[in-house]
């Protein structure tokens, strides 16, 4: 038999990389450069906020370093798997979403800030499985959702009750913790998919009648915390107790103001120093933007978000498969309400609620689900074009 391969030049490492055909060249470039843009922002600012107090000269930035670090692995081991696979693994994803929901109400659950929503792994790491409850969730619902129905482009009335379902138990292990704010982003996954599945308007009605009437017998039986309650009065009327439930929302109000145009300059911000804003590395991050960096740098950040956003659309806009686009377009919806939300509630417009702000945020189970979804982003980029 005749060799038929001897004398056949194979192609470099470099061509096989960086060719015209390969991975590398169909990634979003400019999604790439604006997370990492973000994360380098947040690194600095987390380590502004944390430096006067966290155990050594350098706060938390290391950790959160290291915390980015391991993101950006899963991102890249994400983004290397045909999206298409992930379909088959959704259930296996969101069942172990569901069990890591159940883990933290038991007794390994451990209460952090009100919530009880971690799991403490020793060595000073904890694990909030809520966070990857966003991904295990968007993936069911896209799995269920992208089979339409025989003759019709939109999904079979079963389907959108499988994914009702997967959404009432998730967002209920959620609320026993309770975590309003993860409850509300897993609220807006679950509307997003409907939407872009094409559902008919009048389920959309129905569900949304039944929103309003929850979130009515919420306030009208009092199932809020009195830490939440105390938020939502906070948010109608700061100077209600500007020491007490208004503190947070008027503190974070003058940290931003007084950055001016061009800010103090970074570790420069009195506000920031004093510690003057609760949790400014975490839901407050935004603050330490405002004071530090000034108007400016706080356009930055949400430039950069933005220009994430608009990456994801664009990227749910070109693919040709409907498990592609349902999870590209959930995804850019929950980084929107989330950003909308951290950013509305440090300048008064938004009741606080707990939720980080993307890339930005100090974090680790926030920041692999985060980077975990822009591999699945980039997964869906560089395999966009496939048969329904």
């Amino acid at each position: 038999m005749i060799d038929r391969t001897v004398g056949v030049r194979r192609p470099s490492l470099f061509r096989r990389v960086a060719g015209e055909n390969s991975t590398v060249r169909r990634l979003d470039a400019l999604m790439l450069v604006a997370v990492a843009g973000l994360c380098v922002i947040g690194t600095l600012l987390v380590w502004s906020s944390t430096r006067t107090w966290a155990p050594g000269s350098t706060g938390l930035v290391k950790k959160h370093i290291f915390n980015e670090a391991i993101g950006i692995v899963l991102c890249a081991i994400v983004a290397t798997v045909d999206h298409r696979a992930m379909r088959a693994y959704a259930p296996l994803v969101f069942l172990v979403s569901l069990i890591g929901l159940g883990l933290v109400i038991t007794p390994l659950g451990a209460t952090i800030n009100g919530s009880h929503s971690w799991i403490l792994l020793g060595g000073g790491f904890a694990v909030q499985p809520s966070e990857f409850a966003k991904v295990g969730l968007l993936l069911i619902i896209a799995m269920v959702l992208a089979q339409p129905a025989e003759g019709s482009d939109r999904p079979r009335g079963l389907d959108i009750w499988l994914a009702l379902l997967a959404s009432g138990i998730t967002m209920g292990l959620v609320m026993l913790q309770p975590d309003l704010g993860t409850a509300l982003v897993l609220a807006v996954i679950t509307a997003a998919g409907l939407i872009i599945a094409g559902v008919r308007k009048r389920w959309i009605g129905v569900l949304t009648l039944l929103a309003i009437a929850g979130v009515f017998s919420v306030f009208y039986f009092q199932l809020l915390e009195p830490y939440q309650v105390a938020r939502f009065t906070a948010f109608v009327d700061p100077s209600v107790d500007p020491r007490g439930v208004g503190y947070n929302s008027t503190q974070s109000m003058i940290a931003i103001g007084s950055g001016q145009l061009l800010g103090k300059g970074l570790l420069g911000g009195g506000q920031t120093t004093g510690r003057f804003v609760p949790e400014q590395h975490t839901d407050f991050i935004f603050t330490v933007a405002g004071e530090e960096f000034g108007f400016l740098g706080s356009v930055t950040v949400v430039l950069l978000l933005g220009v994430v956003l608009l990456r994801g659309l664009k990227i749910a806009r070109q693919c040709d498969d409907r498990f592609g686009t349902l999870v590209a377009g959930t995804i850019v919806c929950w980084f929107a309400f989330q950003t909308f939300i951290n950013v509305g509630m440090t300048i008064g417009i938004m009741p606080i609620t707990g939720l980080p702000l993307p890339f930005v945020s100090y974090g680790g189970t926030a920041t692999f689900a985060n980077l975990i979804a822009i591999g699945l982003l980039q997964a869906i980029r560089v395999r966009r074009q496939s048969f329904n």
